[in-house]
């Protein structure tokens, strides 16, 4: 199914029921139009991470179904699938047959050999320092092998998840293979995930290295574009990068979004926000919740240092049962740059506050991506936070069937169901159609999406001491609920 300009759910196979049949039953019932798009996360067999320490991409993990149930929600919905281009298990085929063949093994090229990538008497500290890590330390880990020898493989993530060598043609072929796979099971749009630690160059630092990175996308896009699917490479950096991903005509990701409507909401203030719309490409996916936390870093400059430090602050603070350790290593959080929360407990589980927050999203340049925590407007799961030890468990609540039935009957969810479902049916959001953005005072936003013969008009105040809005399409109210 092709892409289309309909709102992406994104799930796990097991959050929203208890596995891929379950989920297909209980979008049809009780999400209809709302949904357009799903973004699936791993469902592979997999070691760690959940689910993005992939061991085989040719399975579905037999515990959410098969190929079959995944065929099926493609036949009604647009489908996105994760690829970790730059990692496998440890528990992978591939490693297992490095791991006991050493350079005998087919798949010796597939892994990145640490003592092989530097010359002599390096690294030293200042190559380690400069490299962009995830941890407090190189990244590396041992490999021992079957004649007792050892040796180090680069990992950037965690200990399951041992980095690829994209200069290598054994990994190439394994590339092409798994987006040939995925694009044949239904796959519409392949999400690249942590494709800017790909390349390592020496004297880089590792991340985003220029031009090899678009060496590897437009290779890997042309593998894609063969299979019949679309990338939408992943990367949590500065927004300027994901303006140069745009500027080659790739699908990008808004991740600074979460955090402008956060602090025009807790501050009353729209400038911020107005000017990032104005400023926003077109072909993105919108989002406000992942199944990671709000992340900070993709906001700098979009907000100022101390407007930023504001909005964090006030998380704290007015966000219901949202703590700073639950983002920092008691918690596991991998991602200093991240704050663990739902998106509603963000806004104190005011619906007001977060009805307006989606409706700036159902607005905004591109398309929307909402998690499925976010769609029935989820409160902090602190119970499965305490019970896992996992930051971002806190926003990865697993519904049944029975739960679903009961959210769904919130007025706040109705009313997000309706806005979207609204949305998806509206050729005024059209991608190729136009925005424009105005602040008649310092605490109101007008918003209008328009194409040759639709426009819709979303009016709000986020003056402190009353919140209201109100859409118009031909200067007639709409309302959802």
């Amino acid at each position: 199914m092709a892409i289309t300009n309909k709102t992406m759910l994104i799930t796990y196979s097991d959050s929203l029921g208890k596995n891929l049949k379950e989920l297909d039953e209980i979008l049809s019932k009780y999400f209809g139009d709302a949904v357009g798009g799903v973004h699936l996360l791993p469902f592979f067999p997999s070691t760690g991470d959940r689910g993005f320490a992939p061991v085989d991409y040719e399975e579905v993990d037999a515990a959410f179904g098969d190929w079959d149930d995944v065929k099926r929600l493609g036949e009604k919905y647009y489908l996105m699938f994760d690829f970790m281009i730059n990692h496998i298990s440890r528990q992978s085929k591939y490693y297992k047959d490095f791991q006991e063949k050493k350079d005998d093994s087919e798949y010796a090229d597939l892994f990145l050999r640490w003592e092989k990538f530097w010359p002599e008497n390096r690294p030293t500290k200042e190559d380690v320092d400069l490299i962009y890590k995830r941890k407090d330390k190189a990244p590396m880990q041992e490999i021992i092998f079957a004649d007792g020898s050892q040796e180090h493989l680069w990992n950037t993530f965690g200990e399951e998840q041992i980095d690829l060598d994209v200069t290598k043609q054994v990994t190439m072929d394994f590339i092409q293979k798994t987006i040939e796979n995925l694009a044949a099971n239904g796959c519409d749009l392949i999400r690249l995930d942590a494709f800017a630690y790909a390349i390592k160059k020496l004297d880089t630092n590792d991340f985003f290295v220029e031009p090899e990175i678009w060496d590897l996308l437009n290779k890997v896009r042309d593998m894609a574009a063969a299979a019949g699917a679309e990338l939408l490479p992943e990367i949590h950096e500065h927004y300027t990068i994901q303006f140069k991903i745009a500027d080659h005509d790739y699908y990008v990701y808004d991740f600074a979004l979460p955090m402008v409507p956060l602090h025009a909401l807790y501050s009353g203030h729209t400038n911020q926000l107005a000017k990032w719309l104005k400023m926003s490409p077109m072909k993105q996916f919108t989002t406000l919740d992942t199944h990671d936390g709000i992340g900070v870093v993709d906001v700098k400059d979009i907000l100022t240092d101390e407007e930023i430090d504001f909005a964090s602050n006030e998380l704290y603070k007015v966000g219901a049962n949202v703590k700073r350790k639950y983002s920092s290593a008691e918690y596991n959080n991998l991602d200093i740059y991240q704050i663990n929360s739902t998106y509603y407990s963000a806004l104190g589980d005011d619906d007001k506050k977060y009805f307006l927050a989606r409706l700036i999203q159902a607005f905004a340049p591109g398309i929307p991506q909402v998690y499925y925590v976010g769609f029935l407007a989820g409160k902090n799961d602190l119970e499965l936070l305490e019970n896992t030890k996992e930051g971002r468990n806190i926003n990865r609540h697993y519904y049944t069937s029975e739960e679903i039935a009961q959210e769904v009957e919130r007025p706040v969810v109705k009313a997000l169901l309706s806005l979207f479902t609204y949305r998806n049916r509206s050729s005024a959001f059209d991608l190729d159609g136009g925005i424009d953005v105005s602040t008649p005072d310092d605490n109101s936003i007008v918003i209008t999406r328009y194409n040759a013969d639709k426009s819709v008009v979303s009016e709000a105040s986020l003056n402190l001491k009353e919140l209201t809005y109100k859409v118009l399409e031909n200067g007639q109210n709409v309302t959802f609920e």
